[in-house]
């Protein structure tokens, strides 16, 4: 029989948890108020950032930000997911697998930078005070922001280019719950060492280096913190960042755990619900946890709700 070239093959079928129609029933409603919650609290953050004048900061420019890519993230496989866990059709075209497997990646991606650029902002806000203004302007903001979301976008659409060029034989079953980028080269069968390679680079800039670089800007953190007279300077300082520091705590933890851990040869289904829960709780989180640990946010969105209240 003759194989089928990659562009022979028009649609995957995403298996996901095909095989147990009570963990579907039973992830569904649960999966739908995590993403309500993400939307409603992404939403919100973004928001109060915006229309609260005393929010119009670099700290919240970023957060905002942070709050929209959590938003694109889980809106690029939650609500196909949500379809086919009800749905005995589990299929994604072509080209809508390579749009997720895109945006999935480029979203990710520039999460990680983001949360380098926050850990920097921090130590320009903690560590130059009096430069901050400075340093920290608003042009810079656009810049690094815009940065982080173009570059991670260019690797991004070069990498699913790269990937979903290859030959897939016929091959159409995706052992995923969406299009991601490693469970759709299992499929390929020709030489993906050119894919292989440019995802190790792309792992290499974007969890590694940009960790290390935050670990560095805590410590400086740390060490200037610690030099502060006043019992309360020093706890103002620390409460400005342990809320960025949970969520990079949470979101690194997170993904050196599922791609770090030892691979088995067939997919278990914990790892498929872990991985779940990982994509849409973390996104959920963030905003509970800046809001939690803000008194700034706190007071904005009373301000921002009592505002509309009035207006009614």
């Amino acid at each position: 029989m003759e194989p089928v070239n990659s562009t022979e093959v028009s649609e995957f079928f995403l298996k996901g948890f095909s095989g147990y129609p009570a963990l579907e029933h039973l992830l569904f409603p649960l999966c739908s108020a995590m993403y309500l919650v993400t939307l409603l609290g992404n939403t919100g953050i973004v928001a109060v950032s915006v229309l609260d004048a005393r929010l119009h900061t670099p700290m919240y420019f970023f957060l905002g930000n942070l709050s929209i890519l959590d938003i694109c993230y889980t809106s690029t496989f939650v609500p196909l997911m949500l379809v086919h866990l009800l749905s005995a059709q589990k299929t994604i075209s072509f080209l809508g697998c390579a749009l997720q497997m895109c945006l999935g990646l480029s979203t990710g991606s520039t999460e990680c930078l983001l949360l380098t650029i926050m850990a920097y902002d921090r130590y320009l806000a903690i560590c130059r005070p009096l430069r901050y203004p400075v340093l920290m302007s608003h042009r810079l903001c656009w810049l690094l922001a815009g940065a982080a979301w173009v570059f991670c976008l260019f690797m991004s659409v070069t990498e699913t280019v790269i990937a979903m060029r290859l030959p897939f034989c016929g091959h159409r079953v995706v052992s995923h719950f969406g299009c991601e980028i490693l469970a759709v080269l299992k499929l390929a069968c020709g030489d993906t060492s050119i894919s292989e390679v440019f995802l190790l680079v792309g792992a290499i800039l974007l969890l590694p280096v940009p960790l290390a670089f935050i670990c560095l800007s805590y410590t400086l953190i740390l060490a200037t913190t610690l030099r502060v007279p006043s019992a309360a300077g020093r706890r103002k300082a620390f409460s400005t960042c342990s809320a960025h520091l949970a969520v990079v705590m949470l979101y690194y933890g997170t993904v050196i755990f599922m791609y770090m851990k030892p691979k088995s040869k067939e997919a278990r289904i914990s790892d498929e619900v872990f991985t779940v829960l990982y994509a849409v709780v973390t996104p959920m989180l963030n905003p509970v946890i800046y809001s939690l640990r803000n008194k700034e946010v706190k007071e904005a969105a009373r301000k921002v709700w009592g505002r509309i209240q009035t207006s009614r």
